[in-house]
Parts: C-alpha cells; structure tokens; sequence
C-alpha cells in the first residue's frame, strides 16, 4: 500500500463526483508537537467555601481564584457570595464567614459569569479538585451557563504520588504547606487557600520535573506507581508522528515483540510508559522493549489492515489475535461418486463445495450439524465407488441417511441432495432453515430448551458463516474497486481495492482533485492476481475491515471493474431475525413462546 507524493502543481478543474476544498497535508510539526510545557500553561488555582454537604444540597459562601503563569501571578479573583441560605454555626467558626457578611454580597449566578471570564482558556487547579468543580459545575449547569471543558489539576492527588508518609503525614493543604514553606498560610478562606495552594503545586512541580514530567500531557499520566525504568523509556515515543499509523516495539535482537494501530501514534505508544496502562504481559512487553518504530498511514483503514499483515509476518509473542490467519478451517463438499460433508483447512481447485472460513474446528462442527439436519447425506468416511456393496449405519436406520453404502439410491438420485446442499451454501439457506425450524419447535414443545438451544446455535454458525462467505465473494469477485470517503477535514480518503485486498490507500488533499490523487493511487497499487475461494488474496479479516469501511455512510463507490452483488435470498437477510430468536430462546421468560424464523421476504 503506497501513498502519492502531492503533484507538482495542482489543477484548477474539479470533479463533479468528487468535489474538492484546500490542502492540509505536508505541514512540518512544531515543537508544540512535543507535548504543552509546562511553563507556558496559564493556571487558574480556585478554592471554594461552602455552607458544607454536596453541590445542591449547600451553598457556595466565597470564591478564590489565582492567575499564575511560569511561576509569577498575573491576576487574583475573590468574592464572598449569598449562599441563599443561613451558615451553620460551625462552619462560621471554621472559616470566620458569617451571615452578616455575606447578606449584601451577590448570588452565585451574579458570580458565575465573571469567575468564568477570569478563568477562561486556563488549565484548573484545585487541592481536593472534585469538591471544588462539583459545585462549580453544578451551579453553571442550574443556572443555564456553558461549562467550558477545562482540564484540571488536583494538588491533592498528585501529593498522593509523590509524597512519602515519611515526609507529610498526610496530603491535607495546611499540612503540605509547612512542607513546601509556603508564603501564604491557609486559613479557610478563599483566597488564602488559593495563595497557599499555588505554593504547593509550584512545590509539586519541582518533585516530578526531576522524574521526567515536563509537559500537560506528562502531568496527565503521571503516576508514581509506574515503575522509573519504564517512565524512563518515553524517549522511544518522541520521533513518532502524531498521524495515524502502525506501531512495532522491538527488542534488543530486533525482535518484533508487539503490533498496534492508533489515529496517534506518538499519544498511544507513550500512554504505554503511563499509570494508563494496566495489562501485566504488556507491561512485561514494555520493559523487554529497546525501540518502537512507526509506519505513517494515510487513512485509518490502511493502518488496521497494515496491522493485521504484520501481525500475521512477525507473529509477535506478545499479540493475541490475528497471529495465524492460516489456522482456518472449512467445510467441503467433497468429490467423489458419493460426496459428504469434509472439515479441511485448505481450498483447492478442485470443484468440491466450500462453505468458511471458521475461526475454530468447534464453530465449524456446529455449521456442519446443522447441514445434516437438512440434507440426509452420508457422514461416513469411508471410500464408495459407483456402485457400493456396504452395510448401513444406524443413521440410515434412523432415516437420517439416504444410505448409499448398500446401493439403495443412484449417483444421480444422491447428486440432487448435493446440489440442493450446495445451493444452501452458496445462495438461499432456507432448507436449512426449515428444518432446524421444525426441531426446535420439537423440542421446545417438549420443554426440552436446552437441546433447542444447541440447535439454534448450529443453525447460527451456518447463517453466520454462510453470511459472511457470500459478503468476502463478493468483493474478492470484483477485480477492482476505487472508493472515497470525505475526511474531516475537507479531503478525500481513498483506497484501490482488487479482489478484496486493500490494494493503495491515500488522502487527497483539501483544494486539490481527488481524481488525480486517485489515478497516481491506481498506478502505483499492488498487482493482485486471482486466487481459489473467497479469501485467497486477503485474510478474512482484512476482507471483513474493507467491507466495514465500503459500508459507512458517506462512502462513494468511483470506479468498478466487476460486479458486487449478493444474492436476495442469501443467509445475510436471516441474520437480525436468528438473533432475536437466540435472544428469545435464552431467556426464560420468553420459551414458551418460542416461533420459528419461517419465510423471509425478499428485499
């Protein structure tokens, strides 16, 4: 998958198919790009005293609030304010507001607007921060303000962090304020816990710079807990994009030990040195790592499917999905004077049948019961000629086999059974249908709902399976298909697809014709020729990630070479109605009144 350099000079003619807007791509990051230093961020540092209890059981009596930036204050808010309702007694004593004070003073929506202002475009600090913005936020939305989304910073939790009880007993703000020698000593009031509380962060500051925070974003994932020997590896994010891609962490060896995708790279694969990340084997992946290379994407789509190829190359030890896309299994249709049912693992030219690929032997196993239940072909496994001389097994007894072993029906007899099996598997599911319809009702009527519930589960592998086999053939049918998505941005995202393989994928530009980017992309795409079965160009998930993609809203089908169709009376119309009847056969309540699919009208 390639991505075309931007022409040299772009055309003024547009697209009537796809309209254009102004470029956006090629832009050289800033040192911005780096993460948000921590000295050029404007911090509001707010304290609040209230008539005490939870935001709208009590009352806001002052508001503090102080303006600080690179160390020096640059602005200072304070008001008393009516709370609406008499101070507790004990409250007047712990901060020295009475309600005397605060008679004359304005309500909190008089207040509201201006606090508001003072802090706007401010990053919020607050020591025990959930107190304080609970109530602010709570009396912005009652009294009909726009809560702006600030990011805020709690004192108190990062005290927590980095704060030993050898040093403080606990991370109360008097307590933290003899430790840092504050200027300001806090007493309950406003202002003066915000003064006290612009030392303490200012104090905290100094504590983790030395352990590698310096950013917003530093600050944000902070933990103690993690350990310094993987906060010390966030150096391997630093040459990482912030653009879509595909990211490989890498041993000393060179050993891919991890693949992962993300709309960021930089962002995600420094989250892996956070307190964000929880996953023990990756944290054991982390500390075995040395490097992490990325691969710049164009789209999203290019860097899921990239994902899953290099997942399936490397085969990392610390993935768990998608490793061994060659562990699929596959139901055949075999051929031989008398075909049966066959689980294999490869598609072959050969003529036979085939219905999958299923993820596990089990899933296939059930597909497999329930083409059994409609069609009474053999199961043995035994080798028959044309004309066999065998005894017959207790499925024949049972008239559950057509039984050719002793010669009671003729090739061409048989050979309808197996057309109308592979009609089942290929375009209209309904004999199947039916008949674990009919067994269901059984053994419902018996009360027997745990064995219908096993063949309703049979009858849901086949759909699924039967489903999405017809979906993968139908693109990989198509020996090219050009599509374009609008970006956010104005753009177009783009992607050549050729027999259900992502063959290019690239972004045009907002202002420039996406006709032409197209054209470089089909030029410079991978050659892809046709292959046995649905899935012989593409893993099943990569089929499955493009036709997710072709089916979003807003996605713009350009050019075609081939026909992408399904049939009308395929397994894909059956599956929304198998799922409210599993749903149904599950819960309790519903059993008794268990219905069978029945008829389907075609759409």
């Amino acid at each position: 998958m390639t991505s075309p350099p931007a022409p040299t000079s772009l055309p003024a003619e547009t697209s009537p198919s796809l309209p254009t807007s102004q470029p956006i791509r090629g832009v050289q990051p800033s040192f911005d790009d780096l993460g948000t230093p921590l000295h050029s961020i404007t911090f509001c540092v707010v304290d609040l005293e209230t008539t005490g209890g939870a935001p709208g059981e009590s009352g806001i009596t002052e508001i503090g609030a102080v303006k600080v930036r690179a160390g020096e204050v640059i602005g200072e808010f304070q008001t008393l304010v009516n709370p609406g309702e008499p101070i507790p007694p004990f409250i007047a004593v712990l901060t020295g507001i009475t309600n005397p004070m605060v008679a004359a003073s304005p309500r909190i929506d008089s207040v509201l607007p201006a606090f508001l202002e003072f802090a706007r475009g401010c990053v919020m600090v607050a020591h025990n921060a959930p107190f304080d913005m609970g109530f602010l936020k709570h009396d912005t939305l009652v009294h009909g303000y726009d809560w702006p989304d600030f990011t805020v910073v709690d004192t108190a939790l990062l005290a927590r962090r980095v704060i030993t009880p050898d040093e403080a007993p606990n991370c109360k703000l008097g307590t933290l304020a003899k430790l840092f020698r504050t200027t300001t000593t806090p007493n309950h009031r406003a202002l003066s816990d915000a003064r006290a509380t612009v030392d303490v962060l200012h104090g905290l500051f100094e504590r983790v710079g030395s352990l590698g925070v310096q950013t917003l974003e530093d600050l944000q994932t902070f933990n103690s807990r993690v350990a310094p020997a993987v906060r010390a590896k966030r150096h391997l994010a630093e040459s990482l994009p912030h653009a879509p891609g595909v990211y490989l962490f890498t041993d000393d060896r060179g050993e891919v030990l991890y693949v992962g995708k993300s709309k960021d790279l930089r962002n995600r694969v420094r989250s892996y040195f956070t307190a964000s990340e929880t996953r023990n084997r990756i944290g054991e992946m982390v500390g075995i790592a040395t490097a992490v290379r990325g691969i710049e994407c164009g789209t999203s789509l290019e860097a899921e499917i990239r994902e899953l190829r290099l997942i399936a190359e490397h085969k990392p030890r610390y993935n768990r999905r998608s490793k061994f896309p060659e562990r699929q299994h596959w139901l055949k249709v075999t051929v031989e004077p008398f075909p049966r049912l066959s689980l294999v693992k490869q598609v072959r030219d050969d003529d036979g049948g085939y219905l999958g690929p299923f993820s596990s032997r089990k899933t296939a196993e059930r597909a497999m019961a329930a083409l059994h239940e409609a069609f009474p072909i053999r199961q043995c496994t035994a080798r028959m000629s044309r004309t066999p001389r065998l005894s017959p097994c207790v499925l024949a007894e049972m008239g559950r086999c057509v039984a050719p072993c002793d010669g009671r029906i003729s090739t061409d007899s048989y050979g309808e059974f197996v057309d109308n099996l592979r009609t089942a598997l290929t375009a209209d599911p309904t004999p199947v249908i039916d008949a674990l319809d009919r067994r269901i009702d059984v053994l419902s009527a018996d009360e027997r709902f745990e064995d219908a519930a096993v063949h309703r589960d049979r009858l849901s592998a086949f759909l699924r399976s039967s489903a999405r086999m017809q979906r993968m053939a139908s693109v990989t049918s198509c020996a090219e298909i050009c599509a374009a998505r609008r970006t956010d941005d104005g753009g177009w995202e783009l992607h050549v697809i050729r027999r259900g393989r992502l063959a290019a994928a690239g972004i045009s530009p907002r202002g420039t014709d996406p006709r032409r980017y197209l054209e470089m992309l089909r030029a410079s795409a991978e050659t892809v020729l046709p292959g046995i079965g649905p899935v012989a160009t593409a893993s099943p998930e990569e089929i499955d990630l493009v036709l997710r993609w072709l089916d979003q809203p807003g996605v713009r089908l350009v050019e075609m070479d081939g026909t992408w169709t399904c049939p009308i009376t395929g397994a894909g119309r059956h599956l929304t109605r198998i799922d409210n009847a599993s749903a149904d056969l599950h819960h309790p309540t519903e059993r008794r009144r268990l219905r069978p699919l029945g008829p389907a009208r075609a759409s």
